[in-house]
């Protein structure tokens, strides 16, 4: 279904595959939302099947149906916060279902930022299910017109080349930056994965770079200096880029490289910033099922929406406590 008041393809059937009674699985409290019922949800899936714009190899385009399999058949239950429920799931982006190849990537941003506004104007959170980077720009575009707005960006890169021409995975910052954005952090960034230029233009705009050595070696120190760049915002937005894991540990992504993340740190780094109640969406980037090995970095970043959506359970509950 879609159209101006649902501008989403159908959403898929949800199901936990387990034949246990004891199993929940997020197949098993994920259900159908539209635009009229976001709200009254944790948090709404929004697939964004695109890779039109992806500097590397392509692949991403299919991410979000296998995101959505593998979270599928994950239990429910975090040790910490209890069990996730209340998800639901808006579909596709229905005007770049399968149809983006005439589009120009300015052209998919803009449409998908008008869609990304009206998921924000229901006063719900979205977790994008990309697709490649290009569209984290369309994804926090609209928070820019609601106060101040502070990216935490987990990548392996920089992402703030100059637009020459259109678009790019690699450009999204850059417009960000012109856009207002008012502060930029990234975790887990590379060594000899950037150029000199960049680093020192997230520098010079006030940008927090946290490495990924700097994460192994004390991942709560890392979640401190990342939650000081955004102090002063109003609202934070959350970027995964499933390439700031290890190679070894996410090889389907469009630039694989060693000396990443492990799972472990960050879904542990990813925790420590969910639980803050300025979080207002999250994204998960550059999974490419036809580059994977054993499904590995599509369970990889299922689990990190996972943790994510634990996250939020335990925010909420400490809120509902405080009342």
């Amino acid at each position: 279904m879609s159209g101006e008041d649902h501008p989403f393809t159908q959403p898929p059937e949800w199901d936990g595959p387990s034949t246990d009674p004891n199993d929940e699985q997020f197949g098993d409290v994920v259900f159908p939302a539209t635009l009229t019922t976001a709200s009254e949800e944790t948090a709404v899936l929004v697939g964004e099947p695109y890779d039109g714009a992806v500097i590397g190899r392509p692949g991403a385009s299919e991410g979000p149906s296998a995101l959505r399999r593998e979270l599928a058949a994950m239990k429910t239950h975090h040790f910490d916060a209890g069990p996730v429920s209340s998800v639901g799931d808006l579909g596709n982006v229905a005007a770049i279902a399968g149809e983006w190849t005439t589009m120009r990537s300015s052209e998919v941003q803009e449409t998908v930022r008008d869609v990304a506004a009206r998921v924000y104007d229901r006063g719900a959170l979205p977790v994008f299910l990309g697709g490649d980077n290009s569209l984290t720009y369309a994804n926090v575009a609209p928070l820019l017109d609601r106060g101040s707005v502070g990216v935490v960006s987990f990548d392996a890169h920089l992402d703030c080349r100059e637009v020459r021409g259109e678009p790019t995975s690699g450009t999204p910052y850059r417009q960000l930056h012109e856009a207002g954005l008012d502060a930029f952090a990234v975790a887990g960034a590379r060594h000899f994965e950037t150029s000199t230029t960049y680093a020192e233009y997230v520098t010079s705009r006030g940008g927090t770079i946290v490495t990924a050595d700097e994460v192994g070696l004390d991942t709560v120190m890392a979640a401190d200096r990342l939650r000081e760049a955004m102090a002063d915002v109003d609202a934070i937005y959350l970027s995964l880029d499933v390439d700031v894991l290890d190679a070894a540990a996410a090889p389907g992504v469009s630039a694989p490289t060693p000396g990443g993340l492990t799972t472990r740190e960050l879904y542990r780094l990813l925790r420590l910033l969910a639980t803050d109640d300025r979080v207002a969406g999250f994204e998960v980037v550059e999974c490419a099922p036809p580059l994977d090995e054993g499904d590995r970095t599509a369970r990889a970043g299922a689990r990190a929406i996972g943790h994510f959506l634990s996250a939020l359970t335990a925010r909420d509950d400490w809120e509902a406590g405080d009342d």
